[in-house]
C-alpha cells in the first residue's frame, strides 16, 4: 500500500527532505521525558528549557547532529546510597529537536535543575531576481544539461 504524501503536488518542488524530516519527527515522538518548554525570547530568539532535576553538567551532553539538536542525559548510579523511596527519576534520556535551516545555537546553561538552550533565528533577506527568457534554437543549444549527480557542465560553483 502506498502512502499519500502531503507534498505530492506538482507545484511543490524540492520538498523531499522536508517530508523526510516530518516523518522522522512523527516516528520519534518520545515518551515525554524530560518535560520541556520552548519560548520566544525577543524578536529573533528562542529558548528551550528542559526540566533535568538531579542532573549535573557532567551528566548532560548537548550536540548538534546535522539539523538536529540532541540532548542526552545519563546519571551515574551511586551504589553507596540506599533509597527507602525513590520518586525522583534517575534514568537516562535523549531528547531531539529538529532545527530549521539558519537557526543557530547560542549557548546553554544549567540553573536550579533547568537546562536552558538559547537559539537565534536570523531573519532571511527578501530576495527577488529577474530571470532572462531566451528565444530560438540558439538558446536551446546553450542550455546546460544536468547529469544524475546534479553537476552542471560548464558552470563554475
Amino acid at each position: 500500500m502506498s502512502r499519500l504524501s502531503m507534498f505530492n503536488n506538482p507545484l511543490l518542488l524540492g520538498f523531499d527532505e522536508f517530508e523526510r524530516t516530518l516523518d522522522r519527527i512523527a516516528k520519534h515522538g518520545g515518551d515525554g521525558y524530560p518535560p520541556y518548554n520552548i519560548e520566544q525570547i525577543g524578536e529573533n530568539g528562542l529558548r528551550i528549557t528542559l526540566a533535568v532535576a538531579g542532573f549535573t553538567t557532567d551528566d548532560l551532553v548537548l550536540s548538534l547532529e546535522g539539523n538536529q539538536l540532541v540532548v542526552r542525559g545519563k546519571q551515574v548510579d551511586d551504589g553507596n546510597r540506599v533509597f527507602i523511596h525513590r520518586g525522583i527519576a534517575a534514568r537516562q534520556f535523549q531528547r531531539s529537536f529538529v532545527l530549521a535551516d539558519g537557526i543557530e545555537v547560542l549557548g546553554s546553561s544549567l540553573d536550579n535543575g533547568l537546562l536552558h538552550i538559547d537559539l537565534a533565528r536570523p531573519q532571511p533577506e527578501a530576495k527577488a531576481r529577474r530571470i532572462e527568457i531566451k528565444s530560438g534554437t540558439a538558446a536551446a543549444a546553450r542550455r546546460p544539461t544536468i547529469d544524475l549527480r546534479g553537476d552542471v557542465p560548464g558552470k563554475e560553483g
